[in-house]
């Protein structure tokens, strides 16, 4: 079980930072652009809280993938059904914990309005993929999923 929490954990890592790029990068924009960071004690603090919240479900739901003998990064369909721990409450806790939580948390600790744009933009691309993912999983496990898909929301 520690080597399940640890794999999860070092995986998380790298969303963190990938967070923190994306803000970075919108920060950046934001310079070129001659935006103001909106910076300040609050958004630091809201950033910092929803960094941990994402870093914590991203961990969460990742333990539940390494307990099934899943892989949390594959471009092949999963083998199993995940449907509890953070799957009893979202469909994609991954995607929840890191593209949302994570990304927007970067964004208001950096103060980017184009880290906010940026994260804005890329959650309907990353609908489409879940949808797609979706349509996969329905093929695979029928009535199993179709009866999770019910009962837990897509996102929250």
């Amino acid at each position: 079980m520690i080597t399940v929490i640890a794999k999860s954990i070092l995986h998380n890592i790298g969303v963190l930072l990938v967070s923190f790029l994306v803000a970075y990068l919108g920060r950046g924009a934001d310079l070129l652009l001659g935006i103001a960071s909106f910076s300040s004690t609050a958004t630091c603090i809201a950033g910092c809280v929803l960094l941990a919240l994402g870093f914590f479900v991203r961990t969460w739901a990742a333990v539940h993938f390494y307990q099934h003998g899943l892989r949390v990064v594959s471009l092949a369909p999963q083998a199993t059904l995940i449907t509890t721990g953070p799957y009893r409450f979202s469909r994609n806790p991954l995607y929840l914990g890191g593209n949302v939580f994570m990304f927007v948390g970067a964004a208001l600790f950096l103060g980017s309005v184009m880290a906010l744009v940026i994260t804005a933009l890329h959650l309907p691309l990353i609908d489409r993929f879940i949808r797609r993912e979706e349509e996969q999983l329905e093929q695979t496990f029928g009535e199993a999923f179709v009866n999770y898909k019910r009962r837990t929301r897509r996102w929250l």
